[in-house]
């Protein structure tokens, strides 16, 4: 395991990759091999990412990032395009808009669960003039459960809207429609494309890494296509005859065309081989960190309303990349004289990393210059009560005590 024993009494950080001998021998075994990138392991981690999410199509790339930038790309997103956004998120989720030169439209979120919902997707719909053009959704499954999904995709369609999932804390989770059937997140039961993340605090690590899945041909072929600089080395796609193929009409070895411009978002064949002897481990990964959780949840129960849970829907087996906590910081500040940043600052001088997952990205200073002020209540809420606890696949039950007793003692919740 990488960062030392889990259990011991060092730092807790609120995430960390755990690192296994068999990881280390898969990338060995690349790096002994003939292929560090564009190999045989990047087609072998895009098939079993596309088993495990149900998918037809899995595309594979350099980080969570490029895998957003690359779906607007492939939607053909560009200026004058509008494109939903749910302010609680990462600043990746609405700068992949910006990189195709479409505007982003926030939207507001649950307060008690940070995702975005049919409403206020449609509120964020109607503040759009009506002679600018809405073009798609990126929705944004924080933490890794889902949220309305289903509510969702009737909004977007109703309006004519591509939906992208940003699902780049959720691989793994799976929920219940109200067919009763259960669906993966990423088999586009309810999404066009849906991207994820395999950064070191994920679920599962490639060390950087991305990809999008999709069940549409066309949009994985384009996909592929900006991932390496635009370009094509299918005979069929050529449209240079002359310069293509030979006197006997064979397309020529060294061929290839670029019908439009793209960009080097290969992943390698070191972080696919890291990513697929991961992607075995995801079932215990997600099971470690859900029973992790869950011992979270009973330990703060009693501490309600001051802390709670974030809520969640019925009908959810989710794949939890964090463990955030709403914690009603003006009324724990009456008693002990206590702000968020007091309460981290203490949990740190007790071993217990914390992180605020997010500032809403409505509030950062290019979007507010851009699009003015925007009130978003139920986001700011949510941003005002947030605070994520330690929890990743190496910690032990004795790890999440230990967080819980020192939250305790800092809020002077302990004898609760």
């Amino acid at each position: 395991m990488s960062g030392g024993r889990a259990g011991s009494p060092g730092f807790l950080p609120y995430g960390r990759q755990l690192i296994e001998e068999d990881d280390i021998e898969a990338v060995a075994a690349v790096l002994r091999g003939d292929y560090l990138t564009t190999g045989p392991e990047v087609d072998r981690f895009e098939a079993d990412l596309a088993a495990v999410t149900e998918a037809r199509h899995a595309v594979a790339c350099a980080n969570g990032t490029a895998a957003l930038h690359l779906a607007a790309l492939a939607l053909g997103l560009g200026p004058g395009d509008r494109v939903v956004v749910p302010t609680i998120t990462f600043l990746a989720t609405a700068n992949a808009a910006r990189y195709v030169g479409a505007e982003v439209v926030f939207a507001d979120v649950d307060p008690d669960s940070g995702l975005m919902t049919p409403a206020t997707l449609e509120q964020a719909l109607a503040r759009i003039p009506e002679e600018a053009r809405a073009k798609a959704v990126f929705n944004v499954h924080l933490a890794g459960p889902v949220g309305d999904v289903e509510g969702i995709h009737a909004v977007a369609r109703r309006q004519g809207l591509a939906i992208v999932d940003d699902a780049s804390h959720a691989l793994g989770t799976r929920y219940r429609d109200p067919s009763g059937a259960w669906n993966a997140v990423g088999s586009g039961a309810h999404a066009d494309m849906t991207t994820f993340s395999f950064h070191p605090v994920k679920t599962v690590t490639m060390g950087e890494g991305g990809a999008v899945t999709t069940n549409d041909p066309g949009l994985a072929a384009r996909l592929r296509a900006f991932r390496s600089h635009g370009m094509t080395r299918a005979p069929e796609a050529f449209v240079q005859a002359d310069l293509a193929f030979d006197a006997q009409g064979r397309p020529n070895p060294w061929y290839y065309e670029m019908p439009e411009p793209g960009f080097n978002y290969r992943a390698t064949d070191i972080q696919c081989a890291l990513g697929r002897s991961q992607l075995a481990k995801l079932p215990r990964f997600a099971a470690t960190r859900l029973a992790l959780s869950r011992r979270y949840d009973e330990l703060l129960a009693d501490w309600a309303p001051v802390v709670t849970g974030l809520r969640k829907r019925d009908g959810l087996e989710p794949a939890l990349h964090l463990h955030p906590v709403l914690i009603d910081f003006p009324r724990i500040g009456l008693g002990v004289g206590l702000d968020r940043a007091a309460v981290m600052n203490r949990l740190r001088g007790k071993g217990i990393g914390t992180q605020v997952h997010y500032i809403p990205v409505h509030l950062q200073p290019y979007y507010r210059q851009r699009y003015g002020a925007v009130s978003l209540p139920g986001a700011e809420a949510y941003y005002a009560r947030c605070l994520s606890l330690p929890l990743f696949a190496g910690m032990e039950e004795g790890d999440v005590e230990r967080a819980v007793a020192a939250l305790g003692e800092v809020l002077g919740l302990g004898n609760r």
